[in-house]
């Protein structure tokens, strides 16, 4: 075989393995992507927490104290609430984490609670240190409570895109498969919330998938659900990977 033959072929290995799985030196699962502009580390906290690293960036979505002790963890320089509930919003951990150049983007509910942070509303877009981060609704339509009410009223929630380089990572917050999904764009990874009483069935999350059509999907606050079925769900859609993290 020529040089140039085994060139080309690492070449393709390289892309197949683009994004990959690792361990966390503290223990968590963490996958490694490769976009545009250099390498994305995720790490899987649990629950709604997750940790990004982009060139030294630490970027964290709804850290809670129940995952871990973020006072161990790298300070952060942007983090992220999808909502003011307490397993996606903590003060203590925001106290943690904070230092003097951390940026908190915040609902409007979170906002009440806390008030050193950026505003963000449903369809807002904002430069945040550098990356594009895209504020999308996050709401029930199904799901209600006893009163009537949907858990989550649109427009109080969040979800976010965010973007790096050519990468765009869907968060999508506490939310039901809901129409906006169906304006989204290109999306390589989304992260769907799978549990009930107030997120998406096992039907609902397969449906907002072949909608969304990530390259990668992970369901995440999941709790006691049994997400096996979900790559029986997806097995005609090749397009998308279906990657399970502990993130119950």
């Amino acid at each position: 075989m020529s040089r140039i033959s085994k060139f080309l072929i690492l070449q393709a290995c390289i892309l197949l393995l683009s994004f990959t799985a690792a361990a966390a030196p503290d223990g968590f699962e963490t996958d490694m992507c490769s976009t545009s502009e250099g390498r994305l580390q995720i790490t899987f906290l649990g629950h709604a927490s997750l940790e990004m690293d982009f060139h030294g960036r630490h970027i964290y979505i709804d850290p809670c104290g129940e995952v871990t002790d973020f006072s161990k963890m790298p300070k952060a320089d942007i983090i992220l609430f999808t909502s003011e509930h307490r397993d996606h919003f903590d003060l203590k951990a925001i106290e943690e984490l904070r230092s003097e150049n951390t940026l908190v983007v915040l609902t409007e509910l979170c906002a009440a609670k806390y008030t050193e942070g950026i505003v963000m509303k449903n369809e807002d877009v904002k430069i945040v240190q550098g990356v594009r981060i895209e504020g999308v609704p996050a709401y029930n339509i199904v799901h209600k409570r006893v009163s009537g009410f949907p858990y989550h009223l649109k427009g109080m929630g969040n979800g976010y895109i965010i973007t790096f380089g050519d990468t765009r990572i869907y968060i999508a917050g506490d939310t039901e498969k809901i129409p906006e999904m169906d304006e989204l764009g290109d999306i390589d990874v989304a992260f769907l919330p799978v549990a009930l009483p107030d997120a998406m069935t096992l039907e609902m999350a397969a449906d907002a998938v072949k909608v969304i059509k990530p390259k990668i999907f992970y369901p995440y606050r999941y709790g006691n659900t049994d997400i096996s079925e979900l790559k029986e769900l997806l097995k005609g859609q090749p397009e998308t990977e279906v990657r399970v993290r502990n993130m119950k």
